[in-house]
Protein backbone atom coordinates (compact mmCIF):
# COMPACT_ATOMS: atom_id res chain seq x y z
CA UNK A 1 0.00 0.00 0.00
CA UNK A 2 1.39 3.13 -1.10
CA UNK A 3 2.57 5.89 2.06
CA UNK A 4 1.10 9.45 1.25
CA UNK A 5 2.50 12.68 2.80
CA UNK A 6 -0.22 13.98 5.27
CA UNK A 7 0.46 16.74 5.01
CA UNK A 8 0.80 17.33 0.83
CA UNK A 9 -0.95 14.15 -0.23
CA UNK A 10 2.51 13.03 -2.42
CA UNK A 11 3.97 9.54 -1.88
CA UNK A 12 6.30 8.72 0.80
CA UNK A 13 9.54 6.38 0.52
CA UNK A 14 8.16 2.58 0.74
CA UNK A 15 10.23 2.18 4.30
CA UNK A 16 8.50 5.00 5.68
CA UNK A 17 6.27 4.33 8.62
CA UNK A 18 2.73 6.02 9.56
CA UNK A 19 1.42 5.55 13.15
CA UNK A 20 -2.30 7.29 13.75
CA UNK A 21 -2.45 8.93 17.23
CA UNK A 22 -6.38 10.73 16.94
CA UNK A 23 -9.01 10.20 14.75
CA UNK A 24 -12.21 12.45 14.74
CA UNK A 25 -15.24 11.93 12.28
CA UNK A 26 -16.68 15.01 13.07
CA UNK A 27 -14.80 18.02 13.30
CA UNK A 28 -16.23 21.50 12.86
CA UNK A 29 -13.73 24.07 11.10
CA UNK A 30 -14.88 27.50 11.29
CA UNK A 31 -13.37 30.67 9.61
CA UNK A 32 -12.25 32.96 12.69
CA UNK A 33 -11.45 36.62 13.33
CA UNK A 34 -8.33 37.53 14.58
CA UNK A 35 -7.15 37.18 18.15
CA UNK A 36 -8.14 39.76 20.97
CA UNK A 37 -5.50 40.91 22.25
CA UNK A 38 -5.44 40.00 25.92
CA UNK A 39 -8.54 37.45 26.05
CA UNK A 40 -6.99 35.20 23.37
CA UNK A 41 -9.49 33.05 21.14
CA UNK A 42 -12.81 33.62 22.06
CA UNK A 43 -15.05 30.54 20.55
CA UNK A 44 -18.36 31.79 21.19
CA UNK A 45 -17.67 34.77 18.12
CA UNK A 46 -17.23 31.70 16.12
CA UNK A 47 -20.71 30.30 16.65
CA UNK A 48 -22.68 33.41 16.70
CA UNK A 49 -24.47 34.52 13.84
CA UNK A 50 -26.53 31.32 13.03
CA UNK A 51 -22.80 29.53 12.61
CA UNK A 52 -21.91 31.71 9.00
CA UNK A 53 -18.33 31.09 10.37
CA UNK A 54 -18.62 27.24 9.70
CA UNK A 55 -17.08 26.19 6.36
CA UNK A 56 -17.76 22.75 6.89
CA UNK A 57 -17.62 19.46 8.69
CA UNK A 58 -13.90 17.57 8.68
CA UNK A 59 -12.41 14.46 9.92
CA UNK A 60 -9.53 15.15 11.72
CA UNK A 61 -6.47 13.09 11.91
CA UNK A 62 -2.81 13.16 13.94
CA UNK A 63 -0.95 11.58 12.25
CA UNK A 64 2.83 10.48 13.07
CA UNK A 65 5.72 10.15 9.97
CA UNK A 66 8.98 8.59 10.36
CA UNK A 67 11.13 8.34 7.38
CA UNK A 68 14.99 6.39 7.78
CA UNK A 69 17.53 8.36 6.88
CA UNK A 70 19.36 7.22 3.54
CA UNK A 71 23.18 5.98 4.79
CA UNK A 72 22.70 6.86 8.30
CA UNK A 73 25.03 4.62 10.75
CA UNK A 74 22.72 4.62 13.17
CA UNK A 75 19.83 3.89 11.85
CA UNK A 76 18.17 7.76 12.20
CA UNK A 77 15.11 9.06 11.35
CA UNK A 78 13.20 11.96 10.46
CA UNK A 79 9.96 12.20 12.52
CA UNK A 80 7.07 14.60 11.96
CA UNK A 81 3.45 14.90 13.32
CA UNK A 82 0.84 16.57 10.75
CA UNK A 83 -3.13 16.91 12.06
CA UNK A 84 -5.30 17.04 8.82
CA UNK A 85 -8.14 17.80 7.91
CA UNK A 86 -9.76 15.56 5.64
CA UNK A 87 -13.20 15.01 3.58
CA UNK A 88 -14.84 12.39 5.51
CA UNK A 89 -16.45 10.86 2.46
CA UNK A 90 -13.79 10.27 -0.09
CA UNK A 91 -10.68 11.53 2.40
CA UNK A 92 -9.46 14.22 0.39
CA UNK A 93 -7.11 16.58 2.15
CA UNK A 94 -8.77 20.05 2.82
CA UNK A 95 -6.23 21.69 4.78
CA UNK A 96 -2.95 20.44 6.94
CA UNK A 97 -1.28 21.72 10.14
CA UNK A 98 2.90 20.79 10.32
CA UNK A 99 3.14 19.94 14.07
CA UNK A 100 6.18 22.06 14.91
CA UNK A 101 5.75 24.04 17.36
CA UNK A 102 3.11 23.85 20.60
CA UNK A 103 1.72 27.02 19.07
CA UNK A 104 0.36 25.49 16.12
CA UNK A 105 -2.67 24.48 18.59
CA UNK A 106 -3.93 26.91 20.76
CA UNK A 107 -6.54 26.28 22.85
CA UNK A 108 -9.17 29.32 23.28
CA UNK A 109 -10.55 30.84 26.88
CA UNK A 110 -14.22 29.89 26.76
CA UNK A 111 -14.74 26.27 26.18
CA UNK A 112 -12.84 22.84 26.27
CA UNK A 113 -13.65 21.32 22.77
CA UNK A 114 -12.56 24.29 20.66
CA UNK A 115 -9.07 24.89 19.34
CA UNK A 116 -7.45 27.41 16.85
CA UNK A 117 -5.54 25.36 14.54
CA UNK A 118 -2.39 27.22 12.03
CA UNK A 119 -2.78 25.42 8.46
CA UNK A 120 0.68 25.91 6.21
CA UNK A 121 -0.14 25.12 1.92
CA UNK A 122 2.58 23.25 0.27
CA UNK A 123 4.46 27.31 -0.71
CA UNK A 124 4.83 28.21 2.91
CA UNK A 125 1.71 30.38 3.77
CA UNK A 126 -0.13 29.98 6.70
CA UNK A 127 -3.68 30.74 7.91
CA UNK A 128 -4.93 29.95 11.34
CA UNK A 129 -9.02 28.43 11.19
CA UNK A 130 -11.37 27.20 14.02
CA UNK A 131 -12.07 23.68 15.16
CA UNK A 132 -14.43 22.44 17.42
CA UNK A 133 -15.32 19.06 18.84
CA UNK A 134 -19.01 17.62 19.68
CA UNK A 135 -17.77 15.82 22.46
CA UNK A 136 -15.36 16.97 25.19
CA UNK A 137 -13.83 13.02 25.28
CA UNK A 138 -13.00 13.77 21.80
CA UNK A 139 -11.04 17.28 22.24
CA UNK A 140 -9.32 15.47 25.39
CA UNK A 141 -8.21 12.32 23.45
CA UNK A 142 -6.46 15.21 20.90
CA UNK A 143 -5.14 17.00 23.84
CA UNK A 144 -3.96 13.88 25.11
CA UNK A 145 -2.03 12.84 21.33
CA UNK A 146 -0.55 15.92 21.21
CA UNK A 147 0.95 15.37 24.34
CA UNK A 148 2.21 12.19 23.29
CA UNK A 149 3.88 13.68 19.73
CA UNK A 150 5.43 16.22 21.79
CA UNK A 151 7.59 13.62 23.73
CA UNK A 152 8.43 11.51 20.44
CA UNK A 153 9.90 14.47 18.99
CA UNK A 154 11.90 15.59 22.26
CA UNK A 155 10.62 18.98 22.85
CA UNK A 156 11.43 18.56 26.33
CA UNK A 157 14.68 18.27 25.74
CA UNK A 158 17.42 20.80 24.51
CA UNK A 159 18.32 20.71 21.20
CA UNK A 160 16.15 18.15 20.40
CA UNK A 161 13.63 20.06 18.03
CA UNK A 162 15.42 18.83 14.69
CA UNK A 163 13.05 16.14 13.88
CA UNK A 164 15.89 13.30 13.96
CA UNK A 165 14.65 10.23 16.41
CA UNK A 166 17.81 7.59 16.56
CA UNK A 167 15.60 4.13 16.43
CA UNK A 168 18.89 2.63 17.65
CA UNK A 169 19.95 4.45 20.57
CA UNK A 170 17.89 3.25 23.28
CA UNK A 171 19.71 -0.22 22.38
CA UNK A 172 22.63 0.93 21.71
CA UNK A 173 22.82 2.50 25.15
CA UNK A 174 21.20 -0.65 27.01
CA UNK A 175 24.48 -2.52 25.07
CA UNK A 176 26.84 0.20 26.15
CA UNK A 177 26.24 0.04 30.05
CA UNK A 178 28.64 -0.86 32.29
CA UNK A 179 28.73 -3.73 34.48
CA UNK A 180 29.06 -2.74 37.93
CA UNK A 181 28.32 -5.87 39.61
CA UNK A 182 31.18 -7.27 41.72
CA UNK A 183 32.72 -10.39 40.31
CA UNK A 184 33.61 -13.41 42.02
CA UNK A 185 36.33 -12.85 44.44
CA UNK A 186 35.82 -8.77 44.72
CA UNK A 187 35.45 -6.65 48.08
CA UNK A 188 34.17 -3.43 48.68
CA UNK A 189 35.47 -1.39 51.60
CA UNK A 190 33.18 1.08 53.55
CA UNK A 191 34.31 3.34 55.71
CA UNK A 192 31.51 4.64 58.35
CA UNK A 193 31.00 7.67 59.59
CA UNK A 194 30.45 8.28 63.76
CA UNK A 195 30.41 5.48 66.09
CA UNK A 196 32.24 2.93 63.86
CA UNK A 197 35.05 5.16 63.09
CA UNK A 198 38.36 5.85 65.15
CA UNK A 199 38.23 7.56 67.82
CA UNK A 200 40.57 10.34 68.43
CA UNK A 201 43.18 10.63 71.02
CA UNK A 202 42.00 12.52 74.47
CA UNK A 203 44.31 15.58 75.81
CA UNK A 204 45.54 14.41 79.04
CA UNK A 205 44.07 16.26 82.02
CA UNK A 206 45.36 20.10 82.89
CA UNK A 207 46.91 20.45 86.52
CA UNK A 208 45.88 23.49 88.88
CA UNK A 209 48.95 24.73 88.45
CA UNK A 210 48.53 25.10 84.52
CA UNK A 211 45.36 26.20 84.61
CA UNK A 212 46.30 29.14 86.78
CA UNK A 213 49.95 29.81 84.27
CA UNK A 214 47.17 30.35 81.93
CA UNK A 215 45.87 33.89 83.72
CA UNK A 216 48.73 36.52 83.66
CA UNK A 217 48.53 38.15 87.59
CA UNK A 218 49.27 42.26 87.22
CA UNK A 219 52.54 43.31 89.32
CA UNK A 220 52.38 44.64 92.65
CA UNK A 221 52.14 48.56 93.07
CA UNK A 222 56.13 49.71 92.84
CA UNK A 223 57.62 50.89 96.08
CA UNK A 224 56.34 48.16 98.39
CA UNK A 225 57.76 44.68 99.06
CA UNK A 226 54.11 42.87 98.88
CA UNK A 227 54.85 42.35 103.09
CA UNK A 228 53.11 43.73 105.30
CA UNK A 229 55.06 45.51 108.47
CA UNK A 230 54.81 43.60 111.88
CA UNK A 231 52.50 45.20 114.79
CA UNK A 232 54.37 46.74 117.92
CA UNK A 233 56.08 45.43 120.39
CA UNK A 234 54.62 46.18 124.10
CA UNK A 235 58.12 47.65 124.97
CA UNK A 236 57.96 50.60 122.08
CA UNK A 237 54.63 51.16 123.07
CA UNK A 238 55.29 51.72 127.04
CA UNK A 239 58.14 53.93 125.56
CA UNK A 240 55.86 56.03 123.68
CA UNK A 241 53.80 56.43 126.50
CA UNK A 242 56.63 57.54 128.91
CA UNK A 243 57.66 59.81 126.40
CA UNK A 244 54.32 61.72 126.33
CA UNK A 245 54.17 62.04 130.67
CA UNK A 246 58.33 63.32 129.93
CA UNK A 247 56.61 66.21 127.51
CA UNK A 248 53.48 67.30 130.45
CA UNK A 249 50.56 64.98 128.62
CA UNK A 250 48.78 63.24 131.14
CA UNK A 251 45.66 61.03 130.13
CA UNK A 252 44.15 61.38 133.61
CA UNK A 253 41.36 58.92 135.11
CA UNK A 254 39.16 59.23 131.66
CA UNK A 255 41.91 59.91 129.03
CA UNK A 256 41.19 63.72 129.18
CA UNK A 257 44.43 66.42 128.35
CA UNK A 258 44.93 68.65 131.44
Amino acid sequence: MEVLDPATGRPLPSDAIQRVLFVANSVHVYNIPPMVPGKGHVAASWTADDGKRQIFTARLRVIETAIPVSGSPDAEENVKTDIALEDASNGSLFAAAPYTAPAVVEPVSDSSRFFALRVQDEAGRKATLGIGFEERSEAFDFGVSLQEAQKTLGWGNQGAQSGKKPAAVERKDSAEKRDLSLKEGETITINLPGRFGRRKPEPPPQSSNDVLSSFSLPPPPSGSSGILPPPPSASSVRAKRLSAQNLGFDDGKFGEFA
